[in-house]
């Protein structure tokens, strides 16, 4: 493929021994991303089907151009300086409301982020903290005994059908439902789902389980807007985002190329803070090369095939002058191949596992063994950086009746803590639960072989499988660790930050639920 010129760059797409469904691009100038509209739906009898009305909500992009200052030279102290401000600059990025192509804010100067040295000054007119919308209301002194018998109800259900004693299990489940609702508390919408993975376990198994829940799946852009709205009420993916990108700015501090390898790049929503940082760094901004992987199915959920993230990518490279080539591969990832990452000498390579590796069977289902080896491939690869984001839930190798107990504490927690911010009866929140959650949920439940794809490790087994397959682990930037503390500050006070064995783990209350780590 041949040169491109754009915006002060010439950038080269060389093709690898793959051949991608999609070309590589060479990113350079394009038109503003248009602003997406979703429609809230109705809520059904069953929690799984019938969509509803509701209001329209616009993801608008905007923001100025950065200015750049030259810098003559890169040294030690000035490699210090600039990933703080790199990393405040993720974080002022992060803790204010995502926006389409994640470009909100008018950029500072490189100048400017030298002067605020982690003083956490606000970065311009548009920066705003999330603000909680909604408080719980529903406090009666009688609610954890109920809570408390709900989940025994639901407990008692899993454990008779776990012991196949299906006359029992059918009258359990029929007062489940009785006392389950969408609309309810935390536990009663948690319970609706649940009640829906045993009665889907109960009459089906496998493929089958999804046609017979008749969940109408919806519209790309609006799951993408379920997405968006789960991103902004909890604090998961910024977490997740904030500890991947500070732990890639740091090892990456002194490098003029970059190779970033994600292994689901979905919207490309966690680079575009990155490479803003990036942009203003002494010495100017590294030549960055994306190498996008995604299955082809979730082509579906963006609405668009991955040139769409290539055309956001384009955006930023123009928006904040930094050269980036992106090469997109639709492919499963437990079948991605060294020759299709085309990794080349002089590059600084950084390796991203978003929520994505609990996705890879490991030796409980398959004897070869996919999880370890896409690790152990990656190792092969010599990066300089592997950061890795999973939930904290022990749901892979257990076997039902435990597994139900476990994801019925870790989902609690998780729908406890959507409750102090959107209210009981709001369609926003009922849709969030329903197409983020419940589908993950199911699956847990009434799916076992292949078929199950939630299988979830602890961090210790992460950590175990990590060091098999030649890693050493990179304890967190205490940087990383101070501004997502400052995120939390803005969210509900419950939200816990624990660091363990040199990762980070975001809970809520007692429960952790999603850790964050970084090896070499």
């Amino acid at each position: 493929m041949g040169s491109e010129q754009f915006y002060g760059y010439r950038l080269t797409s060389q093709r690898s021994s793959y051949s991608s469904p999609y070309p590589q691009v060479s990113v350079g100038p394009s038109t503003p991303i248009e602003s997406r509209k979703f429609e809230a739906r109705d809520s059904p009898n069953c929690p799984l089907s019938t969509p509803f009305e509701s209001d329209t909500y616009t993801v608008l992009s905007s923001g100025a151009s950065p200015s750049f200052e030259d810098s003559s030279s890169f040294n030690q102290a000035g490699s210090s300086r600039y990933m703080e401000n790199a990393l405040q600059d993720i974080e002022s990025t992060l803790m204010a409301p995502e926006k389409e192509a994640s470009m909100p804010m008018n950029p500072p100067s490189a100048q400017t982020m030298w002067r605020q040295q982690w003083t956490h000054e606000p970065s311009g007119p548009s920066m705003v903290h999330p603000q909680a919308m909604y408080s719980p209301r529903y406090t009666s002194s009688g609610s954890n005994h109920n809570n408390n018998s709900l989940k025994q109800l639901l407990t008692a259900c899993a454990s008779a059908l776990a012991g196949n004693k299906i006359n029992e299990f059918e009258i359990l489940v029929e007062r489940a439902r009785a006392a389950v609702s969408i609309t309810g508390d935390p536990i009663q919408r948690l319970g609706a789902y649940m009640v829906e993975g045993l009665v889907a376990r109960r009459e089906l198994s496998g493929n089958n389980i999804y046609r017979a829940l008749r969940c109408r799946e919806p519209q790309g852009k609006d799951l993408l807007s379920y997405m968006h709205i789960l991103y902004e009420i909890c604090p998961y993916l910024k977490f997740g985002y904030m500890a991947a990108n500070g732990a890639i700015a740091e090892a990456c501090k002194n490098e003029n190329r970059i190779h970033i390898i994600d292994f689901q790049i979905a919207q490309g929503t966690q680079w575009m803070t990155l490479l803003q940082a990036l942009a203003v760094k002494p010495g100017g901004p590294p030549y960055v090369r994306i190498t996008g992987i995604d299955d082809p199915v979730s082509k579906y959920a963006r609405g668009d095939g991955l040139e769409l993230v290539g055309k956001r990518l384009e955006a930023v490279s123009q928006k904040f002058n930094i050269p980036i080539e992106f090469h997109p591969l639709s492919v499963y990832a437990p079948f991605v191949t060294t020759e299709m990452l085309d990794v080349r000498p002089g590059e600084a390579l950084a390796v991203n596992f978003p929520l994505q590796l609990h996705h890879i069977p490991d030796e409980s289902v398959d004897v070869n063994n996919p999880r370890d080896e896409r690790l152990r491939m990656v190792k092969s690869l010599s990066p300089k950086v592997v950061t890795l984001v999973e939930q904290e839930s022990n749901t892979n190798t257990a076997a039902f009746l435990p597994r139900f107990i476990e994801a019925l504490d870790y989902y609690t927690a998780m729908f406890e803590s959507i409750d102090t911010m959107l209210a009981r009866d709001k369609k926003e929140r009922i849709n969030v639960e329903q197409h983020c959650l419940a589908r993950d949920i199911v699956n847990i439940i009434a799916c076992e072989g292949t078929e199950r794809v939630e299988r979830h490790e602890l961090f210790r087994k992460w950590k175990s499988r990590l060091t098999m397959a030649g890693f050493t682990q990179n304890p967190l930037s205490p940087y990383v660790n101070s501004v997502i503390r400052d995120l939390l500050k803005c969210y509900s006070e419950h939200y816990s930050l624990v660091e363990k064995d040199g990762a980070m783990l975001l809970g809520w209350k007692d429960r952790n639920l999603i850790s964050a780590s970084a090896w070499h």
